[in-house]
């Protein structure tokens, strides 16, 4: 198999998941053990950190999944599957970065252009 560009975005993409996911447990640690020592059921919503905790690291696994299929599509050489992930992934990085410049947002917004580019055939 050859590793193309669709691939490292690809992967870019999958590490940006999981890092959403290892970064929120290891930042809010605290909120998620009293949430889960107060029996984790209805115990997100009423608490802003723990509502912030378990949003930041819900978006995790949709980061994960996004990069798992662009790797399937750059493993089936489909352009357009790539150019997809990209729209997507470039719309709710541009609407997180519109809402939270300061944020790492920037991130998605950069591999998903790099997806959309491939896409687009500018990127081999």
């Amino acid at each position: 198999m050859t590793i193309s560009s669709g691939h490292i975005a690809a992967a870019t993409l999958f590490v940006l998941g999981m890092l959403h996911i290892v970064f929120g447990v290891a930042k809010f640690r605290q909120a998620l053990g009293a949430a889960w020592g107060e029996g984790l059921f209805n115990r997100f919503g009423a608490n802003d950190e723990r509502r912030l905790a378990f949003w930041f690291i819900a978006f995790g696994p949709p980061l994960v999944l996004c990069g798992h299929l662009a790797w399937r599509a750059a493993g089936a050489a489909d352009a357009a599957g790539l150019g997809l992930v990209g729209i997507y992934g470039f719309a709710t990085g541009a609407v997180g970065v519109a809402a939270f410049p300061r944020s790492p947002l920037w991130g998605l917004v950069a591999v998903s252009a790099v997806l959309i580019a491939i896409g687009e055939g500018w990127i081999a």
